[in-house]
């Protein structure tokens, strides 16, 4: 299928501004397309950046059918760009389709669009150091039904922005709440799907916690509240010593992370040591009074790596590393940061060139 484009006209272009939040900031050009029950995908188009037309009846406004993903665009020292992974975006945003019964996209396809969009819009990927171009691929239900039922008409489109730091400690540790009353996923259920209900569930734990002073939620399991999961926006990884990396592991309620898999093919090449299994969470801090657990870091898209530097758990503080990012979560960040940026060779054949 060929994309039809149509671009902003020069003198309207915006400009990449030199102070850079998250998501609040989006670039000149948008891509979408359309899929129609018997027709399959068409209409695909990259355009000027518009706001979209739905029906008031429109299912996703109704019931929730949407999936979405996440990924970046990095300026390289020469000026280039590169894309980190979207082949697995691409893999897994098609993984997400499935279960929520939406149409899957041609993988090929869903990251030349990537690729074009980014394209059109290069001059929107920041160089300032630690930002990027964040990558919005989603996909919406468009039928305008008030039947409960999958939809038969969809949206797929593509926005992008620049960002700075996801959290605004930078890569300084964070402050995590364990939540001890409210769950986010159930095995069976879509924890393991990147779509909106998902995140959605976490609102309410998530505002509770920032009100006392924490950035994010952890997330035990639904069925025993005792096994960490993730944390709302990344997943989580405890180190043992100054060698053993260990991650919870994929039971379907979790949320199959780039970043994590990346961590747990890069480490290994540094010298670590990695396992996934199941953590109770009382071990956990266990581990931490003990000292047998010296670091925790969350990994995720967003935030690349982010140290953890205090965890709460029915109303008790455990402190990490003093506060401090540990030489793992440094390590593991410099890395994959240099592979993401082309400041060091990639083994992996990760990053593609736009």
């Amino acid at each position: 299928m060929n994309i039809s484009i149509e671009t902003i006209d020069p003198a309207k272009r915006g400009t990449c501004p030199q102070e850079l939040a998250f998501g609040n900031i989006f670039s000149d050009h948008l891509f979408t397309q359309v899929s129609d029950q018997g027709k399959g995908w068409h209409s695909a188009a990259i355009k000027p950046f518009h706001n979209l037309t739905l029906h008031p009846a429109a299912s996703v406004l109704h019931y929730g059918q949407e999936i979405f993903e996440g990924l970046k665009a990095y300026r390289r020292a020469d000026g280039g760009i590169n894309l980190f992974r979207p082949d697995q975006n691409a893999i897994r945003f098609n993984h997400s389709a499935d279960r929520m019964v939406m149409p899957r996209v041609d993988e090929r396809f869903h990251v030349e669009a990537i690729r074009q969009l980014v394209e059109i819009d290069e001059h929107w990927v920041p160089n300032q150091p630690g930002s990027s171009l964040y990558i919005r691929p989603a996909m919406i239900a468009t039928t305008p039904k008030l039947g409960l039922g999958a939809s038969s008409s969809y949206l797929h489109f593509v926005m992008s922005g620049p960002v700075g730091p996801y959290f605004k400690e930078g890569f300084n540790p964070v402050s995590v709440y364990v939540s001890d009353t409210c769950r986010r996923a159930v095995k069976g259920g879509t924890g393991d799907a990147k779509t909106g209900g998902n995140y959605a569930a976490s609102l309410f734990m998530s505002e509770q916690a920032a009100k006392e002073g924490y950035t994010q939620v952890l997330w035990l399991d639904a069925l025993e509240g005792r096994y960490i999961e993730e944390v709302g926006a990344m997943n989580i990884c405890f180190v043992y010593g100054d060698k053993r990396i260990v991650t919870p592991e994929l039971t379907g309620s979790i949320l199959a992370g780039i970043t994590r898999d990346s961590v747990l093919k890069l480490a290994p090449t540094l010298g670590f040591e990695v396992s996934e299994q199941r953590l109770d969470i009382n071990e956990v801090l266990a581990g931490i009074d003990s000292g047998d657990i010296t670091e925790v870091f969350g990994c995720g898209t967003a935030a690349v790596i982010s140290p953890v530097g205090r965890l709460r758990f029915l109303g008790v503080d455990k402190t990490v590393n003093d506060m401090k990012a540990g030489p793992v979560a440094k390590r593991l960040f410099d890395e994959l940061t240099s592979i993401q940026y082309g400041k060091r060779d990639d083994p992996f054949g990760w990053v593609v060139p736009v």
